[in-house]
Parts: structure tokens; C-alpha cells; sequence
């Protein structure tokens, strides 16, 4: 989810695998007794220690603290939080703190709870009680009415696309009227991270220059700039590429672009990404994103900061996607249009043929309070580099775009919004790939598809090394 631009800094921090010691390592007990760092207190031999008072005391402490985890740790679902680190009571002490207090603030009160068959729980939460209306400026009210959908909506090769596009509807549950699904945030999710305090986030972006190709981040884009847009609408092929390691990414979206590409960067991001750190599994998912200083302190994923205020009933944003794309088989891929409510200026987001996901308001940003400069489509994967040679994290489909329709992944049908609310064709698409020995795009326009491009590859390969 990285900026993808050949035409001003952006990058990202390489994401950096947290260390920690053996818990099997052996240590001197203060009391003269040797044991192993285990967890086990039923194990260790306390004979000893118990002479002394103070001694006495501590090892109260630290069964009373070890029960306390415990009851902590069921609460998340995870009963393995302190018998998996090193221990440190405080430290650790901290951490489940701040942990349980983010989790509260993210995770709502459901009305109904649906178990996904990918493992997600589902909660169903009355819509003006989401995270986003914890922000100041919209505490005490509710979603917005739908806006006036951009003229000249072009729906072609859309069909009649549903909103059971995704694992969890499988189950035959839905959420009730009145409230919106929201994919639970568990503890486990929370302990991926590299960072309670940015979790949800992405890394805070280097300030070099795309073309040195030195923060890991690869792409394979099509854009256009230099005018003023309103909006974007693209056709995202969707499939479940291989992601190497845990520490990266495989993604396809949308990004609306506004700002001087300093700190003061403002972008609004839509699509799929598989990312293991972030969800815990290697399934595409629908993603947003949105940020208004360069990925510093503002925005985040989906919906774990106020921000996006989602207004559909039947869609859970960081869901996995279903169905997926097979190679020289089935098809598949999802419609999603970005705009801004002329009347409002809020941010808008549609899936399929008409179906409102939610918005993002006007006061969030400064440079997309007005409109963007660019727009732009495209692929991005990490090469963490962490095995000494190119990542074989795949793009899209893991081939190239020569191989074409069914091999190769495409976004197709994408057009703009212009000044007056109107959906346009592009003009003057412009293609690139950073690595095309690794991960290519060729683009294109006919009558049945209007602008589109295959783009992705396979990462590591003779020619990528």
C-alpha cells in the first residue's frame, strides 16, 4: 500500500523481524538453585527462596501476576501472550495494557457475532456506534444519506455483482439492518505488529526517491496527473498470490492522490492485499486506507482508527475475497469507484454496480478537501530481501503481462471524475514497472474494456535474481 510514483518521494521503512531470547536458556536463581527460563512456576523449586521474606513476597508477585495474564490472555482468545516471550513483568505488564485498551477502542459491542468459515469473527455493530464517530467531529452523529452518484456511471462487463463477494456470507448469516460488519481485531493480530502504538498503520515512509528503488517497496503502475480529479473507477482482477515471509506484502488498488509529496501527502486507497502481518493469513482481502501526512500519524487500514465511515450492511471491510482467479481458469474481479459528493465533499466509495461501502469526510484531509493530482492503478509487493536474493513474493496473478487474459492480472475499465461530477475515459495513461525483470505491465484500450493493462510477475527468476 506504499505510494507508487516515479515522480516524488515515497517510501517505506523496511519491515524489521522482532528478536527474542531463548526461553530455554539457563539462568542462576538469586536463592543459589539453577533452573530453566520455562514458564512452568509449578516446576521450579522455590524451597530455598522461601526463607527469605522479601523473597517470599516476589514470588507472590510473580504468581499473582502470571494468574492475572492468564485471566487477561483467555479474555483476547490467546493463551499464550506471556509463555511465548521473554520475561520482563513490567515490560510485559505494559504491553497487555495496551493492548486491551486499543482493543476496546476498535472492537465495539456487537448486537450479533457470525463465525467466518476462514476464521474471522464477524461482529455486527449498530452503524453509528463504529470507531469512526470516536472522532471528535463526528461524535454524536450518524452515517450520511447516499450522495449524487457521478453522470455517465459506466457499468460495462459490471453485471449484476453482489455483495457476497466475500468468506464470511458464506455462513449464511448477515448483519441486521441498522448495523455494519466489522471484522473482529484480536490480540493475535495486535502481537504481529512491529508496534502497538502504529498498529493498523503503514511504516512511516523514507524520504528517497522511487527510481533509487532502495526502500524494498516494488510496483507495477498505471497513472495519470496534471489535471484535477474528482475520482477513479477501475475493474481489480483479483487473485491470491504468494507471499514469501510474513514481513511482506502482495496488494492491488486504487490510490487518489493530493499534496506536495512531502509530509503534508494526502492519499485515499481502495482494493486487495494479502498480507500475512496484517491479517495473520495468505487470503486476499478488501482493503481501504487513507492517510493526509505522508503515513506519519494520521490514517489507517480499514477501520482501526476514526476516519471512514462505512454505511453498508453487508460488506466487512478486511474480509477475505471469494471467489479468486485461477490461472487458464475462472475469472474474477471487483468494481470499486472512488468520488467526491459534490454537495458534501466527502470521499465515497462504491463496490460493484452501485453498492455504497461507506465514506471518508472532507475534514480528514487538506489537499484532498479540494480534489486530487493524480490517480493511480496498479501493483505493489516488500521484497524484504532477507534471504540475500529477490523476494519470489508474486504480483497479481505471479506472471507477466504478456501472457494476457486468465494468466496474467489486469485492471480494467478505469476512468476518472472530473470537475463536474462526470466519468471520463483517461487520457494520457502512462505505464510503469520499477523492476521488469520481476514484475512487468503493458497497457492497452479497446471498445469492450476501454483503458486497461495486465501487469505482475513472479519475483525471483533468471532474469531477477
Amino acid at each position: 500500500m506504499d505510494m507508487a510514483l516515479a515522480v516524488f518521494p515515497s517510501s517505506k521503512s523496511k519491515l524489521r523481524k522482532t528478536q527474542t531470547r531463548s526461553l530455554g536458556e539457563t539462568r542462576q536463581h538469586k536463592c543459589g538453585q539453577k533452573h530453566t527460563g520455562k514458564r512452568s512456576f509449578i516446576n521450579m523449586n522455590f524451597s530455598l527462596c522461601l526463607r527469605s521474606p522479601i523473597a517470599s513476597l516476589l514470588v507472590h508477585f510473580l504468581f499473582v501476576f502470571s494468574t492475572l495474564c492468564s485471566v487477561h490472555s483467555s479474555q483476547f482468545g490467546d493463551h499464550h501472550l506471556v509463555a511465548n516471550q521473554t520475561f520482563r513483568p513490567k515490560e510485559e505488564l505494559r504491553k497487555l495494557n495496551a493492548i486491551r485498551n486499543r482493543l476496546q477502542r476498535i472492537n465495539k459491542p456487537p448486537v450479533k457475532t457470525i463465525q467466518s468459515p476462514d476464521g474471522d469473527i464477524i461482529d455486527c455493530v449498530v452503524s453509528h456506534m463504529q470507531h469512526a464517530f470516536d472522532h471528535p467531529l463526528l461524535k454524536g452523529q450518524k452515517p450520511l444519506d447516499p450522495p449524487e452518484r457521478p453522470r455517465g456511471h459506466n457499468q460495462m462487463d459490471d453485471g449484476d455483482l453482489s455483495e457476497n463477494f466475500q468468506l464470511w456470507s458464506f455462513s449464511g448469516e448477515s448483519c441486521p439492518e441498522g448495523t455494519i460488519p466489522i471484522r473482529r481485531t484480536t490480540e493475535q493480530d495486535m502481537l504481529r505488529a512491529t508496534s502497538v502504538r502504529r498498529f493498523g498503520r503503514k511504516k512511516i515512509i523514507n524520504r528517497v526517491r522511487r527510481d533509487t528503488s532502495g526502500n524494498g517497496h516494488e510496483h507495477a503502475i498505471g497513472y495519470v496527473t496534471g489535471d484535477q480529479y474528482y475520482g477513479s473507477k477501475a475493474s481489480i482482477n483479483v487473485w491470491a498470490p504468494l507471499v514469501e515471509n510474513p514481513y511482506e506484502f502482495s496488494l492491488s488498488q486504487m490510490w487518489v492522490i493530493s499534496g506536495s509529496f512531502g509530509d503534508d501527502l494526502n492519499t485515499i486507497e481502495a482494493g486487495w492485499q494479502v498480507s500475512p502481518e496484517l491479517y495473520g493469513d495468505s487470503y486476499p482481502r478488501f482493503f481501504t486506507y487513507w492517510t493526509t501526512d505522508a503515513y506519519q500519524a494520521t490514517g489507517c487500514y480499514n477501520l482501526l482508527c476514526s476516519g471512514f465511515v462505512q454505511t453498508n450492511s453487508k460488506i466487512a471491510i478486511g474480509a477475505a475475497i471469494s471467489p479468486t482467479s485461477s490461472y487458464s481458469g475462472g475469472q474474477f474481479d471487483i468494481s470499486l469507484l472512488i468520488w467526491k459528493d459534490p454537495k458534501h465533499g466527502n470521499w465515497w466509495l462504491e463496490f460493484g454496480s452501485g453498492i455504497l461501502v461507506g465514506y471518508w469526510p472532507s475534514f480528514l484531509f487538506t489537499h484532498l478537501g479540494d480534489h486530487a493530482s493524480m490517480i493511480q492503478f496498479g501493483g505493489e509487493i516488500v521484497n524484504s530481501g532477507s534471504s540475500g536474493s529477490h523476494t519470489s513474493t508474486q504480483m497479481g496473478s505471479g506472471h507477466f503481462a504478456e501472457e494476457g487474459f486468465a494468466k496474467a492480472s489486469y485492471f480494467r475499465n478505469m476512468q476518472v471524475v472530473d470537475w463536474d461530477n462526470n466519468l471520463i475515459p483517461l487520457s494520457n495513461l502512462k505505464v510503469l514497472a520499477d523492476h521488469p525483470n520481476c514484475y512487468d505491465i503493458q497497457g492497452g484500450v479497446n471498445n469492450a474494456w476501454g483503458n486497461y493493462f495486465y501487469y505482475g510477475g513472479p519475483g525471483r527468476n533468471v532474469k531477477c535474481p
